[in-house]
């Protein structure tokens, strides 16, 4: 691994599950953190060997500089960090995990000429189980840079190239999805508890099936409805569980979930 800074604007739940995954391939020591509240930069910091700071020399220093700041603020922040980057005798990379933020908007927001990638990570990548969406402009895959970025990444889980048309779309099922499997996972939980396990046992046997399953999917390229009918057997007790979760609207009520996901993430390109 080359010596390249990368340097993280917001350390919340997002930001800090990629400072985490990078600093697992390139150290701590080549890691900057910088946040509104600096106390919380400088507790990642602590656990992770980095280099807590302020926004601008994050912005000065960073070869690769993550904008880890909700959509809403996005706009003031780079122009706080304006002359921080215009300044720079080799500009940055600057990787946007903001949703609904096209490159585009990140650029004219900037107010600076230099690559851009946006990506959109999900919260497992803390863990080096993630899905972390990768596309770039001014930038292309051969670029030793990119080649960099991505090796640093590798920590985060499986990166995927998408067409930036279909991010949006990607989010609300990997961004989002997590939020909903966890709370497929506690209901499991709270099944098993009310069949009588004890609660640490019916959480870890939920958590390793779901784990379990989807690692049968990805591993087998198998469709989900031959995964669900390999449990259902005739006249058996998986398929009454089934048939107890279509007559609750599960099916439905998990594909408008991803519907209702994707719809904000476009209404936040309109504010």
């Amino acid at each position: 691994m080359s010596n390249e800074i990368f340097g993280f604007i917001g350390c919340g739940n997002m930001g800090g599950a990629l400072a985490t995954a990078v600093s697992r391939i390139v150290g701590g020591e080549h890691i900057l953190l910088a946040n509104r509240t600096p106390e919380k930069a400088a507790a990642l910091a602590g656990a992770l060997g980095a280099r807590a700071c302020d926004n601008v020399r994050a912005a000065r220093e960073s070869d690769f500089l993550f904008l880890g700041v909700k959509p809403f603020m996005m706009a003031d922040m780079l122009a706080d960090i304006h002359d921080a980057l215009a300044g720079r005798e080799k500009p940055c990379v600057l990787v946007s995990m903001a949703a609904g933020l096209t490159m585009a908007t990140i650029r004219e927001m900037a107010g600076v000429d230099c690559p851009i990638i946006r990506i959109n990570p999900n919260t497992p990548s803390a863990v080096g189980k993630g899905l972390v969406m990768v596309c770039a402009d001014g930038i292309d895959n051969d670029d030793p840079r990119m080649v960099a970025f991505r090796a640093a990444m590798a920590g985060a889980g499986l990166l995927d190239d998408v067409e930036e048309r279909l991010m949006d779309a990607g989010s609300a099922v990997a961004g989002c999805g997590p939020a909903f499997a966890a709370l497929m996972l506690e209901a499991l939980a709270d099944g098993g508890v009310a069949c009588g396990l004890p609660r640490a046992k019916a959480q870890m046997y939920a958590a390793q099936m779901m784990l379990g399953t989807a690692a049968l999917a990805l591993e087998t390229g198998r469709h989900p409805g031959q995964l669900k009918d390999a449990v259902c057997s005739p006249g058996g007790t998986t398929i009454q569980g089934v048939r107890a979760l279509e007559r609750g609207g599960f099916r439905s009520a998990t594909f408008e979930a991803v519907i209702a996901a994707y719809e904000a993430t476009l209404a936040l390109a309109k504010k």
